[in-house]
């Protein structure tokens, strides 16, 4: 069996003078990579330390104040947006809805990629409702859910619609967003009709929908008359008509006894 050659001593000295020629940049590269897995390292701790105190501080606070000192002690950690959740859902406790909104849009602002967005934006729809503003919060449901069609918040801004739009009179809009729930989740027993690569989700929101749907009046129903729903006199009690002759006189209830 054929064996492998030794290097040669040609590449030998080629390698040599490589080493020789390059030695300060190779040591210098080599340095470099050490002193950035040493940073990184020192980042990752220090970092994993500050989160860690962050959540215990944030396991602590109970009150805007505190949530407060959270945000401004650690701003860019994972404890901090909880913490403008929290203080926001208590400045609403305390119907303070325009500042919630202010805390609820800092929060976007600094962490615009958050799970929690789609909700932050429903929760400043309900504030602005809770502040009379409709229009606003009918036209901040509507973006969350062209926005985040996928998301969770979807159908529940979509639901939220449909009772702001009932509100407004505005009846025809709040039935094509209830089909278009109907449409886009379905009810379960109506999922597992269609085929088996239909997988839309099943939601308890198609339920809502139909509801909603069944309370709408259908359009262009009129209104009934105040004669329609007068109540009916019995014939017995009711005026006698003209021309109708001598009342009858109506059997007593008892028999006399004879004298």
């Amino acid at each position: 069996m054929p064996t492998a050659l030794p290097p040669s001593r040609d590449v030998a000295v080629e390698a040599s003078v490589f080493w020789l020629r390059f030695q300060k940049e190779i040591a210098g590269l080599l340095v470099a990579v050490l002193l950035a897995i040493v940073v990184w390292s020192g980042y990752r701790f220090y970092t994993d330390r500050r989160d860690s105190a962050a959540a215990a501080e944030l396991a602590k606070a109970k009150t805007p104040e505190a949530y407060q000192g959270v945000i401004a002690r650690y701003p860019s950690t994972p404890a901090a947006g909880s913490a403008y959740l929290l203080l926001a859902e208590a400045q609403r406790q305390q119907k303070k809805f325009a500042d919630a909104n202010v805390t609820l849009q800092r929060f976007i602002d600094a962490n615009p990629k958050h799970e929690f967005v789609p909700s932050a934006y429903l929760a400043m729809a309900a504030n602005l409702e809770s502040m009379g503003k409709t229009d606003e919060a009918l036209a901040m449901y509507q973006r969350v859910a062209a926005n985040y069609p996928d998301n969770y918040a979807a159908p529940l801004a979509m639901i939220s619609q449909v009772t702001l739009l009932k509100t407004q009179k505005r009846i025809e809009e709040a039935r094509r967003i209830c089909e278009t729930i109907l449409t886009k989740y379905r009810m379960p027993s109506e999922q597992q009709a269609v085929s088996v690569s239909d997988n839309r989700p099943q939601s308890m929101w198609a339920a809502e929908a139909m509801r909603q749907l069944r309370l709408l009046k259908p359009a262009g129903t009129p209104k009934p008359s105040a004669a329609a729903v007068k109540p009916a006199v019995p014939p017995m009690l009711a005026a006698p008509t003209p021309g109708a002759g001598p009342p009858v006189a109506l059997p007593s209830a008892m028999p006399t006894k004879p004298k």
